[in-house]
């Protein structure tokens, strides 16, 4: 199975490992991913002309709908953003515009450009931080002789009604030579651990990222105030002292190295490119976004009106961003909502028709909880027990407590809201609290959780119902 390659039968097995049940669902998704891989093959002439296939997908909260549009897009190592649609207003309100998630989402594409970037030159990397830490260390231990500099006089410098001094660097200072055997000495030193102790100063990028909202013609917009300032004389690659042990300062001189060899405008063309080709979108409660009676007043204007900004995204147009345009008219997106309320015939029906594939997913039930307690590789049941294992506990669950775990689960989202799969965390949580809170305290031991464990700890929560609505 190789990357970007996947069949639609690897696909859903590998999201098998984490999902259980809702085949439909997995289905549709192993198919758009596969129909990508065969657009690329496609003759120039066609492939331009083939659109994807956007899916909404119809069930209740809980039931796995965002962790399928996540798990696919980790597969395919493709760029993914999750939005809420409620948090979109119509152009003229204040909130977030549509267009924001196109830009967000060619920031995660930057992200992973990167990481796959830096992981090719992590090995020249390494070799050139090596190099630079054992000089400094040598410095160190070996200080030439400086010379007497006059105090350079701090200039004041006006930048429209702001004003604010800058200190001229000094000029560099001859570094002394040091021999290859003595750098050569000290890097099997570094990777031997025996300067791990050792203290070295070195500048560090000053990481403070101040964001602001800025209100516009398209709403409102969280703006890096580092990006802003770097373009200010004296602000450009700002940078601080700080003092470091050897192990540690190694991988930060490894940071600055890699970033030195990467071609950061080759990383910002393949980010747009894998956005334009590659991108999923993941649009939920989308069914807040709809007006089931066509009410005119009110928050219904802007509902529509919402919908109707997503249509030409959706549909295909050119969203400008900071490393440049990006065409939307491949980009998957995957939409997603419980339609309790509403129904997808009350989308307006431009938007319906660009998602033509509708999948509705099952209501989760106590065998459900049983398979989603055991069976995923993230299990809820692995992971306590993992929690555990760091404080010296076993923890055991014997199969029949996980039965009668799963069967309180469901009983309480008949009684309460139907939270899905959610629901668990609360059970869980509830039963294993007073053994989270004395772990620390109990020496290496084994735990077992059993059925009567279970009806002694939950029964008393599920039969008072004001506090089973609370807490279960």
């Amino acid at each position: 199975m190789t990357l970007g390659n996947f069949t639609p039968r690897e696909t859903v097995g590998e999201l098998d490992r984490y999902i259980i049940g809702q085949d439909k669902a997995k289905r549709a998704v192993a198919i758009a991913l596969r129909n990508r891989w065969r657009r690329q093959q496609v003759t120039n002439d066609l492939r331009d002309e083939i659109a994807p296939r956007n899916i909404i997908m119809i069930g209740p909260t809980g039931v796995g709908k965002t962790e399928i549009a996540r798990r696919l897009a980790k597969l395919a190592r493709a760029p993914f953003v999750k939005v809420e649609a409620s948090k979109f207003t119509e152009i003229g309100y204040v909130g977030r515009d549509v267009e924001s998630m196109i830009r967000d989402l060619v920031e995660n594409a930057i992200q992973i450009c990167e990481r796959e970037a830096l992981e090719g030159v992590e090995t020249r990397a390494l070799d050139n931080a090596e190099e630079r830490l054992a000089k400094m260390i040598l410095l160190a231990q070996r200080p030439p002789v400086q010379p007497q500099q006059p105090e350079a006089q701090a200039q004041t410098h006006q930048f429209g009604p702001l004003s604010f001094q800058i200190t001229p660097q000094q000029p560099p200072q001859p570094q002394p030579f040091f021999s290859d055997s003595e750098v050569n000495d000290t890097r099997q030193r570094i990777r031997n651990g025996e300067l791990d102790d050792v203290e070295v100063e070195l500048d560090v990028a000053d990481t403070n990222n101040p964001f602001m909202t800025i209100f516009g013609a398209q709403g409102t917009e969280e703006v890096n105030l580092q990006d802003m300032m770097s373009q200010m004389p004296g602000f450009r690659g700002r940078t601080k002292r700080r003092r470091l042990k050897v192990s540690e300062a190694l991988e930060v001189l490894k940071q600055q190295e890699a970033q030195k060899l990467i071609d950061h405008d080759a990383v910002q063309r393949d980010a747009v490119k894998r956005t334009e080709q590659a991108g999923i979108v993941f649009l939920d409660e989308i069914d807040k976004v709809v007006s089931s009676d066509r009410r005119i007043g009110g928050l219904d204007v802007s509902r529509e009106g919402v919908q109707r900004d997503l249509l030409p995204i959706v549909e295909g147009s050119t969203v400008s961003t900071k490393y440049g345009t990006v065409k939307t008219d491949h980009i998957l997106f995957i939409a997603a909502g419980a339609f309790h309320v509403s129904k997808v015939a009350d989308l307006i029906p431009e938007l319906q028709g660009r998602f033509p594939i509708r999948v509705e997913l099952d209501s989760l039930e106590k065998d459900d909880f049983v398979r989603i307690l055991t069976e995923p590789k993230n299990a809820l049941s692995k992971q306590y027990q993992a929690l555990m294992a760091t404080e010296g506990i076993e923890l055991v669950f014997e199969p029949e407590a996980i039965e009668e775990l799963a069967g309180y689960a469901a009983e309480a989202n008949r009684r309460a809201e139907n939270i899905g799969a959610r629901r668990l965390y609360t059970i869980m949580e509830a039963l294993l609290e007073e053994l989270s809170y004395d772990a620390s305290e109990r020496a290496e031991s084994k735990f077992v959780v059993n059925v009567d464990y279970v009806k002694s700890t939950l029964d008393a929560i599920l039969a008072d119902q004001d506090l089973a609505k609370y807490i279960l």
